[in-house]
């Protein structure tokens, strides 16, 4: 394949992104929303084309026109008009841009980089605190033993297995850790999904993106959805492999030697929490990640209070 023609399918593939992106989330708006009458005969979910072209200040049929993936080059302006026009919040912004092609904003993103011994030393520091580092497509690339305690089944795989979001969509219902699966998966999907736009023509990127599809129904529903987040402080609930729940707070730092991983550590939520991670730690520590999940399955008659 030539380089005019490779380059001319890599266009197309991120049009057709940016097609469907501007599509579902037009339709996600009510007329209410926007201060219209929503009328008996809106035969559409959301805002039409004209409406979003009036409220952006543009052509409808050049408006039409972007919203099939046809070749047209707007400008920044016309873009954050568009934005606006959809009740976009930053990062979806950033999203748009990304798709639009704009000159600076699909940067590119360093392949991945070996991590530097310091980063275990930080991750071991932290203890009792556990801390991952994980790569912007979820890899679990580095943790310390208060991490391995919380959950000892993403520890004993393979380090070439150790994603996050792999397991998530395709570990037995038993096995799972999250409590709040739906909300806490939707918002891993919208962040690999801003993710994915940096990188569209990355094949490494759209082979896993691949891979997860062919895997899971659920996360091609997901991902269809086209829903775009970024990585914010928040409360997540973890089930313990003995069956207890434990809250924590996540909180995500980016360092200057590895760029595109971040180091995410987890703040209990209160004495109870402190407690039990304190308890699966001393027991990790004398029998490994291996003897927690066996005595995980040999009490799973109950949870322990």
């Amino acid at each position: 394949m030539s380089t005019i023609t490779t380059r001319s399918a890599a266009a197309a593939s991120r049009r057709g992104e940016l097609a469907a992106f501007l599509r579902l989330r037009r339709e996600r708006i009510t007329p209410k929303d926007v201060g219209l009458p929503g009328g008996p005969r809106r035969r559409t979910p959301g805002l039409r084309r004209e409406e979003v072209a009036q409220r952006a200040g543009v052509g409808v049929a050049w408006y039409t026109w972007l919203e099939q993936g046809r070749a047209i080059n707007p400008s920044v302006q016309v873009l954050d008009a568009i934005a606006r026009a959809l009740l976009l919040d930053p990062t979806e912004r950033d999203h748009l841009h990304r798709l639009a092609g704009v000159p600076g904003a699909a940067k590119c993103t360093p392949a991945r980089q070996p991590l530097p011994p310091e980063a275990q030393t930080i991750l071991d520091s932290l203890s009792p605190l556990p801390a991952s580092m994980v790569s912007a497509g979820y890899d679990v690339l580095a943790f310390n033993e208060a991490y391995a305690a919380l959950d000892p089944r993403m520890v004993l795989l393979p380090p070439s297995d150790r994603n996050v979001l792999w397991r998530l969509f395709t570990a037995d219902e038993n096995a799972q850790p999250l409590v709040d699966w739906e909300r806490e998966v939707s918002f891993m999907v919208g962040q690999l999904r801003a993710e994915f736009g940096r990188r569209l023509h990355d094949p490494g990127w759209r082979a896993y993106i691949r891979k997860l599809s062919e895997a899971s129904s659920l996360f091609v529903e997901m991902w269809a959805r086209h829903e775009v987040s970024a990585p914010v402080t928040h409360r997540k609930g973890f089930r313990t492999v003995d069956g207890r729940e434990v809250t924590i707070t996540a909180t995500g730092f980016t360092t200057a030697a590895v760029p595109d991983a971040k180091m995410w550590i987890y703040t209990p939520a209160g004495p109870d929490a402190v407690r039990v991670i304190d308890e699966l730690l001393v027991r990790y520590r004398e029998i490994g990640a291996a003897g927690l999940v066996a005595e995980g399955a040999e009490g799973a008659d109950g949870p322990r209070s």
